[in-house]
C-alpha cells in the first residue's frame, strides 16, 4: 500500500458495552483471533475483565495501543506461520511486563521497549502497551543485523525512542491528508527513527539527523500545545524540557514556517475565540488571562489583527 492510500480513521474495540460474563469469551474470538492473531488469558481468571484497544494505521507502520486486565497473550505456531515477515516492537507502558520468544524472557520496565517477530511464537505478559508492526524491507536496509536485534531490551530512557514515541503521537493526532512527497517523508521519517532507536547503521546515523528533527520539532509543537495557556510558558522552558538549547528551538520552529512567538499567539488566540462565545458572561480580560495573555491592550490589539474586530464585537455577534 502506498503510503497516499493510507486510512488514517483509527479503530477503537472496547469490551466495556458487554455484559461482564461475555467480555473475555468475546475479547478473545473477536480481537484476539480476527484481528491481532493471538490467544488472551487473563493473570487473574477469576477477577472482573475488561480490555480496549486503539488500532491504527500510519504511514510507514501499523499502530495498536492495548489497555485493560493483566493478561498474557500468545501467538501460537499455527498463529505464526500465517504471519508475513513484519517486525514488531513492543513498547511497555505501564506495569513491568515480560516478552518471550526464542527461549529468551525480556522484562520491561514501563518506556521500555523490545523488538519481535510476528512470524514466530512468542509471548507477552503485562497490561498497557503498544505495539507497533513495520513492514520488514526498510528496517533491514537501515539496520546493519537486523537479526541479531531481536528480543534485546531497548530503555525506555534512551533518546531516540523518547522522541520516536513522540514523534508517532504528533503524527496519529495531527495527521491530515497530504501530498504523497510529505507522506513520503513522514514514512522515510519514522523508518529512520524506528532504526536509530534500535541501533541504526551509519549511514542511516547520517540521514538520520533530518528525522531527529522533525522528531525534535514534533516534540516541542507537542509541547506548546498542551502549555501555551500558561503565562511563564518561554523558549528557555521548552529547551530546558526538551534538553535542546533555546537557539535549536528557535530555528526548529522557524524552520517549520512559524516562529514561537507566532505559534503561541495563535493557539491562545484561537482559544480565546471559542472561550468568547462560550463563556458570555466572563469578561474579556478574564477570557484573556485565561488564553494565557498577561496584558489586556496586547491581547486586544492581537485579536483585532487576527480576526478583523474586537473581542467585545466578536462576543455580540455570536
Amino acid at each position: 500500500m502506498s503510503p497516499d492510500e493510507i486510512d488514517l480513521r483509527p479503530a477503537r474495540f472496547t469490551t466495556d458495552g458487554l455484559p461482564q460474563r461475555d467480555r473475555l469469551t468475546r475479547w478473545c474470538e473477536e480481537f484476539g483471533r480476527t484481528i491481532v492473531s493471538v490467544d488472551i488469558a487473563p493473570l487473574a481468571p477469576d477477577a472482573p475483565f475488561r480490555a480496549e484497544a486503539l488500532l491504527q494505521r500510519l504511514p510507514g507502520v501499523r499502530m495498536a495501543l492495548c489497555d485493560g486486565s493483566a493478561a498474557e497473550l500468545e501467538r501460537t505456531r499455527s498463529q505464526a506461520a500465517a504471519s508475513d515477515d513484519s517486525i514488531g516492537m513492543i513498547v511497555n507502558l505501564g506495569e513491568p511486563a515480560f516478552a518471550l520468544q526464542r527461549d529468551a524472557e525480556v522484562a520491561l520496565d514501563v518506556g521500555d521497549a523490545v523488538l519481535v517477530r510476528p512470524d514466530e511464537p512468542g509471548r507477552l505478559r503485562g497490561i498497557t502497551h503498544l505495539a507497533l508492526v513495520f513492514p520488514r524491507a526498510p528496517l533491514a536496509e537501515r539496520l546493519h543485523d537486523l537479526d541479531g536485534v531481536f528480543m534485546k531490551k531497548i530503555p525506555g530512557s534512551q533518546e531516540a525512542l523518547r522522541l520516536f514515541l513522540r514523534y508517532l503521537r504528533v503524527i496519529q493526532s495531527d495527521m491530515e491528508p497530504a501530498e504523497p512527497a510529505l507522506r513520503q517523508a513522514i514514512v522515510n521519517h519514522i523508518h529512520d527513527l524506528a532504526a536509530l532507536a534500535i541501533g541504526a547503521n551509519r549511514d542511516t546515523l547520517e540521514q538520520g539527523k533530518g528525522a531527529l528533527a522533525a522528531a525534535r520539532l514534533a516534540a516541542i509543537v507537542e509541547h506548546i500545545g498542551k502549555h501555551f495557556a500558561d503565562p511563564a510558558l518561554s523558549v528557555a522552558r521548552v529547551a530546558h524540557q526538551q534538553d535542546i538549547s533555546p537557539r535549536y528551538v528557535q530555528e526548529l520552529l522557524e524552520q517549520s514556517g512559524a516562529s514561537f512567538v507566532a505559534r503561541v499567539n495563535e493557539l491562545r488566540l484561537k482559544r480565546a475565540l471559542t472561550l468568547l462565545t462560550r463563556l458570555p458572561n466572563r469578561s474579556v480580560a478574564e477570557v484573556a488571562a485565561q488564553a494565557g495573555f498577561t496584558n489586556v491592550s496586547h491581547f486586544n490589539r492581537l485579536f483585532r489583527q487576527r480576526f478583523g474586530d474586537s473581542p467585545s464585537g466578536v462576543r455580540s455577534r455570536s
